[in-house]
């Protein structure tokens, strides 16, 4: 079967490009990545109470998410080359910068700055793999990126930050982006006047509007029972070192996952994948229903972290068998952000009403996720094939 490559590329993506995009997914987010850790350093050097922390984190977030904004303007029309090597250095300066900030009044307007260039690195690596002959092996690699890097800042950062404060994280941000600027060459050169593939035009709205609603609530449905995660333990009768225990070998398997996702690549039948891994998401959420035991829990958590993680490729390589311009790509990252987002805000509001009741929150999450699904399985199969 022939591959069909999004329009928006000037020529195939090649292994450089693979390096590339793995290695700038992996750095840029890593403060939401090591977030508890980095959490804990602001409240006690800077005297930041959970409000303010919040605060910052959602500037991070948002400002990684509202990069999609201006990118729907440059995308198309600047060299992704130049346009990654511009944001690589912001990135930089704005966490050189950071290691000297005083205040918090300081230290927000900083991170904001970084954030806007993650997330436009964010969106040239989503689109960089959009336009991959196995989609789902480089979105497998870039999430497996992002765990194990996330996984090895939680393990390193508390011992550096007793030694150095807060700085180390943001001097190690500047320092592994640093290392990832010669790789900016290796991206492809920018979105291209050539026409769509044959029997395309522009990315047809309708499936584009249905593959952002399904990544949002798929984001929403993960992040609000992932947020909680730690209550359902407690009412599991685990301790909280116990429950960390188990979150950390979920990490784990989540790793897992997406090397699973990597390895099959585009040699499976993508629908028959989703709709496994949604299987597997959705009984890691009934597991977790009726309060259970410390043992029903725990294989809860480890396969409700291997599923999201294994599904999440294919689900960016449906929706990028959908994108001849680069702009659904560049509306994904919105979606994702406003998941991260939502999904938290929503399950605090259910647990609150239900008396920090977790039943009422699974079900919507569990609702979510089979929304998510049958919106994907909507899409017309000859749009989301994969390469053989």
């Amino acid at each position: 079967m022939s591959v069909r490559l999004p329009a928006h590329t000037v020529a195939p993506v090649r292994g450089g490009a693979l390096i590339a995009l793995i290695a700038f997914a992996a750095v840029a987010p890593l403060v939401l990545m090591t977030a508890p850790a980095l959490a804990g350093q602001l409240a006690s050097q800077f005297g930041l109470g959970p409000e303010r922390i919040g605060r910052l984190f959602a500037v991070e977030l948002g400002a990684m998410s509202l990069a999609t904004l201006p990118a729907y303007f440059w995308l198309p029309r600047v060299d992704w080359r130049r346009a990654a090597a511009c944001a690589a250095w912001l990135f930089i300066a704005a966490n050189l910068a950071s290691c000297f900030a005083a205040t918090y009044a300081e230290l927000l307007p900083l991170r904001l700055l970084s954030a806007l260039a993650g997330g436009s690195l964010m969106i040239l690596c989503l689109s960089t793999a959009a336009a991959s002959a196995n989609p789902e092996r480089a979105y497998g690699l870039w999430v497996c990126g992002q765990l194990a890097l996330g996984a090895l800042g939680l393990l390193l950062f508390p011992a550096w930050f007793a030694r150095h404060g807060v700085a180390a994280c943001y001097l190690s941000l500047a320092a592994l982006m640093a290392l990832c600027l010669p790789l900016a060459r290796c991206f492809p050169s920018m979105a291209a006047r050539p026409a769509a593939p044959s029997g395309a035009g522009a990315t047809p709205w309708r499936p584009a509007l249905i593959g952002a609603a399904a990544t949002l609530c798929f984001y929403v449905s993960l992040s609000g029972t992932w947020t909680f995660i730690g209550s359902i333990a407690a009412q599991a009768g685990l301790s909280p070192e116990q429950s960390g225990d188990w979150l950390a070998l979920a990490t784990l398997m989540g790793i897992a996952g997406s090397v699973c996702a990597a390895a099959i690549g585009g040699r499976g039948a993508r629908r028959r994948l989703l709709i496994a891994g949604y299987g597997l998401m959705l009984l890691a959420l009934a597991l977790l229903l009726g309060a259970p035991r410390a043992g029903r829990f725990a294989a809860a958590a480890l396969v409700f972290k291997y599923a999201w993680t294994f599904i999440l490729p294919f689900i960016l390589a449906t929706l990028a068998a959908l994108d001849h311009s680069g702009r659904l790509m560049n509306t994904v990252n919105l979606a994702i952000g406003g998941g991260l987002a939502l999904g938290p805000a929503l399950a605090g509001e259910l647990m609150a009403a239900r008396g920090q009741n977790p039943q009422t929150l699974l079900l919507v999450a569990m609702g979510l996720a089979a929304l998510s699904l049958a919106l994907l399985l909507t899409l017309r199969p000859a749009s989301v094939r994969s390469p053989q």
